[in-house]
């Protein structure tokens, strides 16, 4: 007695089906019994091997899209006179100003920050000044300047006496290095601030300088930081 004759999968069937129905020869289950032509009907598709094997694309991983922060969009759209004016009230050195305008628009915050920190680096002795001219001693912000007032907050409630050792302190500061004592003030309490100016105090020029700039790209970035997230 013959056998029935399997048929191997076409090309182009895929994987996709669990099972393949078996396809007899025309006479090859002649006198075959019927309870075991219907045992051999159906059999699983692994147990036949397919030439070139189907070659599945790997998963990308989803793209994550993140939306520009209001501050940053409005910023981004302004015209260069305003965004000029609202970076000069973040820092007052033209050419730090002159550097972040040249650069927009900006995908995102982080950009933005980037931007200030690689324009602070490059900026000379006169740029530094021009820059600490726009901030008020420390002890004494501006009237009716709601950002020295905010930064400085920690000098607000400190008693007379600490007040006045600053006032004292700010001037022999000045005398020497010819500029404010300035410092990242947000976070800080009047004694952490009358510390580090005492310490400062004996610093070289050319050692003060650098400090200087890190203390201005720190508060630059707090105060981008401000802008970015405005509503």
């Amino acid at each position: 007695m013959e056998l029935p004759r399997a048929v191997a999968p076409r090309a182009g069937d895929g994987p996709r089906g669990l099972w393949r129905i078996l396809e007899p020869a025309r006479d090859g289950l002649a006198g075959v019994p019927r309870n075991f032509q219907q045992s051999v009907d159906v059999l699983p598709v692994a147990a036949f091997t397919i030439g070139t094997p189907v070659q599945h694309k790997a998963t990308e991983a989803p793209v994550t899209s993140t939306s520009t922060p209001p501050g940053l969009a409005r910023f981004n759209a302004l015209e260069e006179s305003a965004a000029r004016a609202a970076l000069h009230e973040v820092c007052a050195a033209t050419a730090w100003v002159r550097h972040l305008l040249a650069h927009r628009p900006y995908a995102g915050p982080e950009e933005l920050y980037t931007a200030s920190d690689a324009a602070m680096a490059e900026l000379t002795t006169a740029d530094l000044e021009e820059a600490m001219a726009g901030h008020p001693p420390i002890g004494r912000p501006k009237p009716g300047d709601p950002t020295s007032s905010r930064e400085q907050a920690g000098m607000a409630g400190a008693p007379e006496e600490l007040k006045a050792e600053m006032l004292e302190l700010n001037l022999a500061y000045q005398e020497k290095f010819g500029h404010v004592f300035l410092i990242c003030a947000t976070g800080r309490t009047g004694e952490q601030m009358r510390d580090a100016l005492k310490e400062r105090i004996g610093n070289a020029p050319e050692q003060e300088r650098e400090i200087v700039r890190t203390e201005l790209g720190k508060i630059n970035r707090i105060r981008l930081a401000r802008l970015v997230e405005q509503d």
